[in-house]
């Protein structure tokens, strides 16, 4: 795999030979491990996590200001994002260079992914409301059946603990272009009962998402309307029996770019998600945990052309057997069955998709080794059976190294769109020119992915190697032509990704360092005939991010750095969209243990840079929070 080296590059590997060269020189500062459920789909130490996991934590989230949850996952190693025009607008995230449709994307464990388009909500998923997001890199298939070739995103929203007195807490913010933010919030628990209760609206004027590179260009600016409802309700019955009910409800009014109309144009996106969950020890060594979900997305176009509308609801039901053999050694036995339907306006030929599921997952732990090995198979309605597996292995080369290997497969399921399109002709002055109708017969994207990776770990020092490659064939063009423009969804696509990518992360006292490199070749297997070019669109090869942060008493101050390359915009690798350097700086201050004020600088310098051709991003912009604590 080629890796082009330059200025950037030396000064991000310099960052991380500088972690390395203060490895064994700082006195370690005892810090707490976050609890990690994705990756095994028990609860689980983040160090004790094999695979390549990253958690962003509350006080990760409490940093980012005005950004969204993509601008959010697009600061950690092996993420990119794009999209049109601003927050509001359709957002797309590329998970280790996989298709925005190939990450599994999970609110409170509860799928979201739309069954009609691939895409997610990204833009009614508000971070105030979010108490951390687990991304687990890799295939992930054998653990959550369909969409997880490029990884899984678990979004957890903010819930009770324990045993703990009612507490609150609450934002207030306002920045550029005229936005404004708040939100509030309270949880506890006490005499069994757990409860969390979290709401949050924005406002913002926008800007112009469209400049005339695009054919929808409007000189208007774009703005938006969003709030978020989420909570939780529980209790414990009895010692080891929990019933818990969970709710997220998001909603954005955005505008967009239709072209020169008097009249605006904007979309109203809603996603919901919500859980009910019995988890019971039955044994000392067998805990039951039931679960019913339900997610549903809404999705409202309109401007002076029409409105146009489309959605869809899952429903899903589980039943995990987390079986505890020792203190090293557990297996999960799982049962799920997932409906699918459509929203009801749709004309699609078929209304419904059903898929039951088996699955088992083993980890154990014999000293130094580390082993997960997981198998799942689904059967879905109009397919048969899918059958995918992974297995992973972790050996302690020393107290503070690991050494990992995996190799893993994953599916995707194609949508209803691909599928069940009823034909449609096409007329231009007033004879047929072409058409476009789904196809039954299509197959599920397959892929192979293995990796191997290396870890340094101390209190103060975390250092990261991995190396990947994930195979993916049978990929779906959803829109493809015949010579008379006839159209239809066909398996046409191969693709191979391959990538490195180094981490680092330094405690100096009272100063943080952390930068990453990524380095990758997204490669088309099947270039467009005739073209040269095989990159996939939107992934650049190399992106590269510098962190510092220092606090002087109840003053912290940050600086952050990133570096994306150059991007094609089309398939054929004709349409170049310019690398671009970014640098943003942050400033907190505690004025008490309950009031603080936060101040996020992005683009300090600027930079004017394009993540899909035609539309705009922000220039140079500041926010400031102001939260309170009780």
């Amino acid at each position: 795999m080629p890796f082009t080296f330059n200025r950037q590059t030396l000064a991000v590997l310099s960052c991380l030979a500088a972690a390395t060269a203060g490895a064994q020189t700082n006195t370690p500062a005892p810090q707490l491990d976050n609890i990690v459920v994705t990756a095994s789909r028990t609860p689980q130490l983040e160090k004790d996590v094999i695979g390549d996991v990253t958690v962003i934590d509350k006080a990760d989230l409490q940093k980012q200001g005005q950004n969204s949850v993509a601008d959010i996952l697009a600061k950690q190693p092996g993420i990119q994002f794009s999209n049109s025009g601003g927050p509001q607008t359709q957002t797309s995230i590329f998970l280790r260079g996989a298709n925005a449709s190939q990450t599994l994307v999970l609110i409170d464990g509860i799928r979201i992914n739309s069954i009609t388009s691939g895409a997610t909500s990204w833009n009614a998923i508000d971070p105030s409301v979010i108490e951390r997001i687990e991304v687990v890199r890799g295939a992930a298939s054998s653990l959550y059946g369909s969409d997880a070739i490029g990884g899984v995103i678990n979004i957890i929203t903010r819930k009770g603990d324990e045993d703990r007195p009612l507490s609150a807490w609450s934002n207030i913010g306002y920045g550029s272009d005229d936005t404004f933010k708040s939100s509030l919030g309270f949880s506890g628990a006490q005499d069994g009962w757990d409860y969390a209760l979290s709401a949050s609206m924005a406002d913002s004027g926008g800007f112009n998402a469209t400049n005339p590179q695009s054919g929808s260009y409007n000189s208007d600016v774009d703005g938006y309307s969003q709030h978020a409802l989420s909570g939780s309700v529980g209790y414990r019955w009895r010692p080891g029996h929990h019933i818990g009910l969970t709710a997220y409800n998001g909603y954005i009014d955005g505008d967009f770019d239709m072209g020169m109309g008097d009249l605006p144009a904007h979309a109203i996106t809603r996603q919901q998600a919500y859980t009910l969950t019995s988890t019971d020890d039955i044994t000392d060594f067998w805990q039951s945990v039931l679960r019913f979900g339900f997610s549903k997305e809404h999705n409202d176009s309109r401007s002076f052309g029409g409105a146009y509308t489309f959605g869809s609801l899952q429903r899903s039901y589980s039943w995990q057997n987390n079986l505890k053999f020792s203190e090293r050694q557990n297996v999960s036995v799982i049962l799920e069955r997932l409906e699918e339907r459509p929203d009801a306006a749709s004309n699609y030929t078929t209304r419904q998709r059903d898929t039951n599921s088996a699955g088992l997952v083993y980890r154990g732990s014999f000293d130094r080794h580390h082993v997960q090995a997981s198998v799942r198979n689904d059967n879905i309605t109009g397919y048969g059976n899918e059958t995918t597996g992974g297995l992973s292995y972790d050996f302690d080369l020393a107290p503070a190294w690991t050494i990992g290997v995996s190799g893993n497969t994953g599916f995707r399921a194609p949508t209803f769109a691909d599928l069940y399109y009823p034909f449609e002709q096409y007329y231009w002055n007033g004879f047929p020119s072409g058409s476009f109708s789904g196809n039954p017969d299509l197959k599920p994207e397959k892929s192979r992915n293995i990796e191997a990776r290396l870890r340094y770990t101390t209190d103060t020092t975390r250092l990261g190697l991995v190396v990947y490659q994930n195979k993916i064939r049978d990929l779906i063009n959803g829109y493809s032509c015949d010579v008379n423009f006839d159209c239809t969804a066909r398996n046409i696509d191969r693709a191979t990704i391959r990538g490195l990518t180094l981490t680092a992360e330094q405690d100096y006292g009272n100063t943080s360092f952390r930068a990453s490199a990524d380095f990758m070749n997204p490669r088309n297997d099947n270039p467009v005939e005739g073209e040269s070019g095989s990159r996939l669109i939107r992934r650049a090869k190399q992106v590269y991010m510098l962190g510092v942060e220092h606090r002087i008493n109840a003053l912290a101050l940050g600086a952050e750095y990133q570096f994306t390359g150059k991007r094609y915009d089309d398939v054929a690798n004709q349409i170049a969209l310019g690398g671009y350097s970014l640098v943003n700086l942050t400033a907190a201050y505690d004025f008490s243990k309950n009031v603080g004020v936060q101040v996020r600088w992005n683009n300090i310098l600027d930079k004017d840079y394009t993540l899909v051709r035609g539309y705009n991003t922000p220039g140079s912009n500041v926010f400031v929070n102001f939260s309170f604590r009780m």
